[in-house]
């Protein structure tokens, strides 16, 4: 075979390279979005946000003092399958930015084939050889891979955050199963005990029946007001069984193998800070999930961009063909092939136009989600920062409530075992005793619940110094597995 000659030199190369001054780049500026320095009332310089997911942040569910519930926290990162699923994605966006990023670099193939025919017009026999070695490679010079690459670093950041995100909203909803799991237990302890004083009275009531003083009636009373509280008592385990299971599934374990004994003292309601800075704010994992995907959609319209340019080539290939092995690898049998490649769309019907639309819009999705998500995330704070404000004064109230009505219940019990009252006076105040304790229980879990939303909402913890909160992202292999 006589060899290629080279082509005379073109302008194709030096045509690209002076093109390449328009290469695309991300078109939009990075979205601000003004911040309020504090919340509520309070006037305060405005800033422009930052992503602050990396922001330092403690174990923000040691503010209970509660060991049970810190090792329940520990084993979330480890087993819970659900952020194994998360793990998984943010692992594919990571290959994603890999895949990006072989665009760089050029494709070298190799090939080799043999086959023996026999031709139709001679009726001759014969043997072909061949092998060959090829490379080619597309220069970067619109800066599409680079903008493609930068999109999927943007993707990869995005699911990372997401999935500290997934990790934070995990431990929340451990933290808030537990607390609420602990003051079922309180109730349970709350109805056995009003289990035995319905008991005690019961049986005032019947000796007093037996003597005379009191009527069947009282004695009926009596007994059904025990009957109801055995009721309540018996519904309250459906609760506490299926709050179990729920934080069985969480920590990564079947139910059946999983059992949390009760505990003595409610753990004490975390002290919110004088002031929380609307700083902590930016901190907030899907915040920083939204900024990112803000960044790849911007870079998508850049690479939308690209488009319009030309593509150029520079392919390069040699090797051989020959009928016997022998004759393979001699000069006559060598070929080679070496050359640039420009190709550009001339028309497509508007092809090019559309998606650089598409893109510009889906652009402006992420950025107005971004926003919303940054409004969303202010209304969630504010409304757990009221929660917490009034609950507590409301929590001191309700602590009156239950002291006058216990006060009143003795003085009932009093007038009854003296004759002076009847025993409906004494049910009347054995059921309002019952119902401030147990509203007392109930406003204390919806404090609970309002101290880790708030904590949820500033991203993990108020603490402008502590140590991660969150912790490191978990590897596969510690998700891989159940306990």
């Amino acid at each position: 075979m006589t060899a290629n000659r080279l082509p005379r030199p073109s302008l194709a190369l030096p045509l690209a390279l002076l093109l390449g001054a328009c290469a695309a780049t991300p078109p939009e500026p990075p979205v601000a979005f003004s911040m309020p320095a504090s919340y509520g009332q309070v006037q305060g310089d405005w800033q422009p946000a930052q992503a602050l997911a990396a922001a330092p942040r403690g174990p923000w569910w040691s503010v209970f003092d509660d060991p049970v519930l810190s090792s329940l926290e520990a084993q979330v990162a480890q087993h819970n399958q659900s952020l194994a699923a998360q793990l998984a994605a943010y692992e594919q966006a990571q290959a994603a930015v890999a895949q990006a990023q072989a665009a760089y670099y050029p494709a070298v193939t190799a090939g080799a084939s043999a086959n023996r025919a026999r031709s139709a017009a001679s009726g001759a026999v014969g043997n072909s050889l061949s092998a060959s070695l090829g490379a080619s490679w597309e220069p970067d010079l619109w800066g599409k891979v680079r903008l493609q690459v930068q999109a999927g670093q943007a993707t990869a950041a995005a699911s990372a955050a997401t999935l500290q995100n997934t990790l934070l909203s995990l431990q929340a909803t451990l933290a808030t199963s537990y607390l609420q799991l602990r003051t079922v237990d309180a109730q349970i302890a709350l109805a056995q005990d009003t289990v035995a004083a319905y008991q005690r009275a019961l049986q005032l009531t019947d000796n007093r029946y037996k003597a005379g003083v009191d009527t069947a009636a009282d004695v009926a009373q009596a007994r059904t007001q025990l009957l109801q509280a055995q009721t309540s008592l018996t519904d309250l385990g459906v609760t506490r069984a299926q709050l179990q299971n729920a934080i069985a599934v969480l920590v990564g374990q079947p139910p059946a193998d999983f059992t949390l004994p009760a505990a003595g003292a409610l753990p004490e309601v975390p002290a919110l800070p004088a002031g929380v800075p609307a700083q902590l704010l930016q901190r907030r994992p899907d915040l920083a999930a939204a900024q990112a995907q803000v960044a790849a959609a911007n870079a998508q319209i850049g690479v939308a961009q690209t488009a319009w340019f030309p593509n150029l080539t520079l392919s390069a290939q040699g090797g051989s063909q020959a009928t016997r092995i022998a004759q393979l690898f001699s000069a006559p049998s060598l070929f080679w092939s070496l050359g640039p490649q420009l190709a550009a769309t001339l028309f497509d019907g508007g092809l090019r136009r559309a998606q650089v639309q598409s893109s510009q819009a889906a652009y402006r999705q992420t950025v107005a989600n971004y926003r919303q998500s940054v409004l969303t995330a202010l209304q969630q704070v504010e409304n757990n920062l009221v929660a917490q404000r009034i609950l507590a004064q409301e929590s001191q109230q309700q602590a009156d409530v239950v002291q006058a009505a216990e006060v009143s219940l003795r003085l009932a019990e009093n007038q009854y075992k003296a004759g002076t009252a009847p025993y409906l006076n004494v049910l009347t105040a054995q059921t309002t005793a019952t119902s401030a304790r147990n509203a007392q229980l109930t406003l204390l879990n919806r404090r609970y619940a309002a101290s880790v939303g708030l904590i949820q909402a500033l991203g993990g913890g108020w603490g402008a110094n502590d140590t991660p909160a969150i912790g490191p992202l978990p590897t596969a292999s510690a998700t891989s597995h159940s306990r």
